[in-house]
């Protein structure tokens, strides 16, 4: 606020009721030509407009000068996606003579290998698994059916013989993920989970999951379908990302990148 208060005194203005609309236009002019980023000057007006809403509901302001006003609009930020390298070093260095061993190893090898959001493998049953594939009811309880790896198949076959019996209580039901102390792993459980191997958060696998598919020449629609998203413009974001690996692959293999 002190640097709207600031401008507000280069221009003469010392009462806040005396900033005009164009004055307000002006300012957020002003922040564009400082060479501001977008995400800074939509802060900056926000709290302005949060002040002059404030002191509309105190009887200190007649009107808002900044209502209505259009900000910057921020770009959509890329997703994070972890290198495969990185995901598989990961993966392998996971201590698996521990049945929670065991279980962290599948939680994310099956985030991996699905594109799972953290809540749709929180909700998983045993019998959710058939073989090669897993089944998940996603949102507005869409079903879906995921294939599996073999990596992931494998770990959860290892899982659900030796590891889940020796985790499971009374409280885990059919659940397929089983915390410590018996019941099951809720979605704070699994961020923990990744966390502590991969050092972040569940979402970026599911990002990784789609890029790395993306990259691989899988196609936008199967894409979509795998992770579940009902438009494809949610999907499409990932075009931008993999856009990026074929430029450095063009870079390297054509004779006149």
């Amino acid at each position: 606020m002190a640097g709207f208060f600031d401008y507000c005194d280069r221009l003469g203005v010392s009462d806040i009721d005396d900033v005009t609309r164009r004055q307000a236009r002006r300012y957020l002019a002003f922040l564009d030509t400082r060479g501001y980023s977008r995400a800074t000057t939509s802060r900056r007006a926000s709290a302005v407009r949060a002040f002059y809403n404030d002191a509309l509901k105190r009887g200190l302001a007649e009107s808002n000068p900044f209502d209505g006003l259009s900000t910057p609009k921020l770009g959509k930020q890329l997703p994070h996606a972890v290198p495969v390298r990185s995901l598989e070093t990961a993966i392998e260095s996971i201590d698996t003579s521990t049945p929670d061993g065991l279980r962290d190893r599948a939680i994310i090898e099956t985030l991996y290998a699905t594109g799972l959001r953290v809540s749709e493998l929180a909700s998983l049953e045993v019998d959710s698994v058939a073989g090669e594939s897993v089944s998940v009811i996603g949102k507005g309880g869409k079903l879906r059916t995921v294939p599996l790896g073999k990596p992931a198949q494998e770990s959860l076959r290892r899982y659900l013989r030796d590891g889940r019996p020796a985790l499971e209580g009374e409280a885990a039901g059919s659940t397929l993920f089983v915390g410590v102390r018996g019941g099951k792993l809720d979605s704070r459980g699994i961020r923990r989970v990744v966390s502590k191997h991969l050092v972040t958060f569940p979402h970026a696998v599911r990002h990784s999951f789609a890029t790395h598919l993306l990259e691989g020449g899988a196609d936008l629609r199967t894409v979509q379908d795998l992770l579940g998203h009902t438009d494809l413009a949610t999907t499409q974001i990932y075009t931008a990302v993999s856009r990026k690996h074929l430029r450095g692959t063009y870079d390297q293999s054509h004779p006149r990148a």
